[in-house]
């Protein structure tokens, strides 16, 4: 092989074309999806497309060996027998170095779910539920292989340098310096990552869990070491660092609190509205639709409050992880049914409204329409103004 700087430059230029020209191919073809012939097109696109890649990258990296192997560079005129030497000396330890750590990384991401799965299962107790248990073990298992990969590609790749006889030791020493540099110019990424560690060793929630996090509340769709991504009920996400977590709320962790406070008039019969609302709850339990959310039937708790227009009962009752929303919102139409029926009252704010009269020690006193000041009840005319107030229109005298 000769010049192994041209065959290099050619493959590459062709590679590019093909990436450049796939989308526009791909779009052409499915302009028209009504021909068999386009349909057969859009199915063998993706495989044609890889296998030409993989063949050009094959190219690339054959031509890339060449020149490195030689010591003339990329001048040099590299033989047959070269090549087959470098194949065996070092070619064949790069292939086995790539498809061990491509086996490992594969088996480790198979084996890793499955012990995560037993340790969890070991350390469930009787209060947690199943939600929780696959929310854990999801999570964990995501967190492990994410890194363990990482590990692997990092080690591989010193192996592969001193394969092309690139001396790893200035690299390792040149990133012990980059590593302190990075760690004084870098404090919040590290204060990330170790915040990170303890929400996972702490257990404070887990993919699939709404929570409260650096006042935002949602749903948990990713985490990792360095953040914790979220998507709220407007389905707005979140991506917060894990470094800015002070405080986590778990609104799904093991099970969860319906808590109600239903406003009553004043002059309702407390032990009535108690036994309506008790009865509601239980209802709600037996419920076949619900009566696998919940664990406790919701139930009058107390009197919560004496407001200016009602009186507040709270009522409370045990669900199971994220029911709690749907179970309130039932309760709430239930309870507004039910009072409909017995004709218990649930007041609303009384607005008191002042047209311009109001009572003075001296008597009633009146607006005049004209200048707007005030008179006695008794002027039959304005005393600034003259207005006849008793005959709008006319003034006095």
């Amino acid at each position: 092989m000769q010049h192994g700087i041209w065959i290099l430059s050619a493959a590459a230029l062709v590679l590019s074309l093909v990436l450049i020209g796939r989308d526009p191919l791909s779009r052409r073809l499915t302009g028209d999806k009504s021909k068999k012939n386009s349909q057969h097109s859009i199915k063998i696109l993706p495989v044609v497309f890889w296998t030409i890649c993989s063949l050009l990258m094959g190219v690339i990296i054959i031509a890339i060996v060449a020149i490195v192997m030689s010591e003339e560079g990329a001048s040099a005129n590299i033989s047959a027998e070269d090549i087959q030497t470098w194949l065996l000396e070092h070619g064949m330890p790069i292939l086995l170095i790539i498809v061990l750590s491509f086996l490992i990384y594969r088996v480790i991401s198979l084996a890793i779910p499955k012990l995560v799965e037993k340790y969890v299962q070991g350390k469930v107790k009787s209060r947690q539920s199943k939600l929780w248990y696959q929310n854990r073990t999801q999570t964990l298992s995501a967190v492990i292989t994410t890194t363990t990969g990482g590990v692997i590609a990092v080690i591989a790749v010193f192996m592969l340098m001193s394969e092309f006889n690139i001396n790893i030791a200035p690299l390792l020493a040149g990133a012990g310096v980059a590593g302190v540099a990075i760690g004084l110019g870098a404090q919040s990424l590290i204060k990330d990552f170790l915040s990170g560690v303890f929400i996972f060793l702490e257990d404070h929630y887990n993919k699939g869990d709404v929570v409260e996090i650096a006042g935002r509340v949602g749903t948990v769709e990713e985490i990792n070491l360095r953040r914790t991504v979220l998507r709220d009920l407007d389905g707005i996400v979140y991506s917060i660092p894990n470094g800015e977590i002070s405080v986590s709320s778990n609104y799904t962790r093991d099970w969860a609190r319906v808590k109600l406070d239903v406003p009553v008039a004043y002059g309702e019969d407390l032990d009535r509205v108690f036994e309506i609302l008790n009865r509601v709850g239980k209802e709600l339990a037996e419920d076949k639709s619900f009566a696998s959310k919940i664990k406790t039937p919701p139930q009058v708790l107390r009197v919560q409050n004496f407001g200016d227009s009602a009186i507040d009962v709270r009522m409370l009752g045990d669900v199971k992880p994220s029911e709690q929303w749907e179970v309130t919102g039932e309760l709430r139409r239930r309870v507004r049914k039910a009072f409909d029926t017995e004709k218990i009252e649930i007041p609303w704010p009384h607005v008191k409204v002042y047209f311009g009269n109001e009572k003075t020690e001296s008597g009633i006193t009146i607006t005049c329409p004209s200048c707007k000041a005030l008179n006695p009840g008794t002027n039959k005319f304005c005393a600034s103004c003259g207005y006849n107030m008793e005959k709008p229109g006319q003034e006095g005298s």
